[in-house]
């Protein structure tokens, strides 16, 4: 009788251990992180910093990417409304997503991951694109010698990149002998790359005289290395033409490593931006009030100098 009843006991505590595991499965946040621009790499970066915060906080992630496609993000924010998800992480512009009203309306959180800022974003974690910009801009100003003829490449459909090209042109425009040529924003449907290089094919074209461009300054690194590729296939690389980029990518890495026409980038902490988000989702979920409406990630200027500390061994 005494063992029928403890083995009875002990089914009875194994099953309240699984409904107690599986209350716990099922409570277990769920976040939406939307973008329309995983093409890019900072933005890769950022996403799988937080998808790995968020794994070991036991979270489900869906990530959704519309690929170049703004527009198209509102709907699936209304998805992500209807499927009534804990939190939704955006890596866009805010104000051109009017659903997320829906998700306030909702009593969904909505977090930005390097977006912008909105009253329906209760936190921004980015890096700091003031001061980024104003680091590259300077450096190109001191390069130059504070003279010369400048091609920047930015995009102000985007918050994050838009400011930084406001303070680029603020400070070559503080530079009296500094001529910025062509203000471009290329198609950023693959990145960047590749419209960037064919628009400044076209720029070295109209000014084929040595020494008529004098430096490419770029909001981020796709736009400069399609110059780069652009520089080097019309043979104008012997020309000293100073470029610079934001976000110091692998591929930008690899060509300051090698000393040539790029020279400087920023290196964002996109894996820490990542990890940031995951940080403030899970104080909010904890009950926690956020004040801060924006939090910044370091950063750091990237040249020949301390490339090697950013280079990873092979």
């Amino acid at each position: 009788m005494l063992k029928r009843f403890m083995l009875l006991l002990i089914v009875v505590f194994g099953i309240s251990l699984f409904t107690i595991g599986v209350a716990v499965a099922q409570d277990a946040p769920v976040v939406a992180v939307l973008t329309p621009y995983l093409a890019q790499p900072g933005t890769q970066f950022m996403v799988e910093g937080f998808q790995a915060a968020a794994e070991g906080r036991g979270w489900t992630v869906n990530v959704v990417d519309t690929a170049g496609d703004v527009a198209a993000l509102n709907s699936r924010v209304q998805d992500a409304v209807t499927q009534q998800v804990d939190a939704i992480v955006i890596n866009v512009d805010p104000s051109q997503i009017p659903a997320l009203s829906e998700a306030a309306a909702a009593g969904i959180p909505v977090f930005g991951m390097d977006a912008g800022s909105t009253p329906e974003v209760l936190v921004n974690v980015t890096s700091n694109g003031y001061d980024m910009a104003a680091v590259t801009a300077t450096y190109v100003v001191d390069r130059l010698n504070g003279a010369g003829r400048i091609v920047m490449f930015g995009f102000n459909a985007y918050p994050p990149v838009q400011k930084r090209g406001v303070v680029a042109q603020a400070i070559f425009g503080n530079t009296p002998d500094i001529e910025i040529v062509e203000f471009i924003e290329p198609d950023v449907t693959d990145g960047g790359i590749a419209d960037s290089r064919a628009r400044m094919e076209a720029i070295l074209a109209a000014n084929p005289e040595p020494g008529s461009i004098s430096a490419v300054w770029a909001a981020w690194d796709q736009p400069a290395l399609g110059a780069l590729q652009a520089i080097e296939a019309a043979g104008r690389e012997g020309e000293g033409i100073v470029i610079t980029g934001i976000d110091a990518n692998p591929q930008a890495l690899d060509a300051i490593a090698q000393g040539g026409n790029f020279e400087a980038s920023i290196a964002q902490d996109f894996s820490g931006i990542g990890s940031l988000v995951a940080e403030q989702i899970e104080r909010y979920l904890a009950g926690e009030t956020l004040t801060q409406r924006v939090v910044y990630a370091p950063t750091t200027l990237v040249t020949a100098a301390n490339v090697a500390d950013f280079v990873a061994a092979p």
